[in-house]
């Protein structure tokens, strides 16, 4: 359960129920027991594990929310709940690999903008008035 859940990856959630499922052991409360023993080790992103409702792990849900935003996790409209429609991890690597990739090329894109525009990214130009 622990291998499955270090491979969440960032900005994407299972349900304690999807862990379950997918390892093909255990309900719900299970993956809930095992994380709540072993799931403060550094590789474990416990957080990325909520409940079916949306909801950030309910012992420390303040923090879970935080890090969810940190991974850059879509959040519903309150901000408390993760948007599961599209926040949603099926345990496909591909899906991974593609964000990746299409991660790369953003990188690789913005680093040529940069150096068409004369160092200065047309990305991160600000006016004075603070609007892009």
């Amino acid at each position: 359960m622990l291998d499955t859940v270090a491979r969440i990856p960032p900005g994407r959630v299972m349900t304690y129920g999807d862990v379950a499922e997918y390892v093909g052991a255990g309900t719900a409360r299970t993956v809930g027991t095992v994380l709540a023993r072993f799931g403060d080790e550094d590789d474990v992103p416990w957080h990325r594990v909520i409940r079916a409702s949306g909801e950030p792990n309910p012992s420390a849900p303040a923090e879970a929310l935080r890090r969810l935003r940190a991974d850059g996790t879509p959040l519903g409209r309150g901000g408390d709940r993760v948007d599961l429609g599209r926040a949603r991890w099926d345990g496909e690597v591909g899906e991974t690999e593609d964000a990746e990739e299409t991660q790369e090329t953003q990188e690789a894109g913005e680093v040529g903008a940069m150096a068409s525009a004369g160092g200065e990214s047309a990305v991160g130009r600000v006016d004075a008035a603070g609007d892009q």
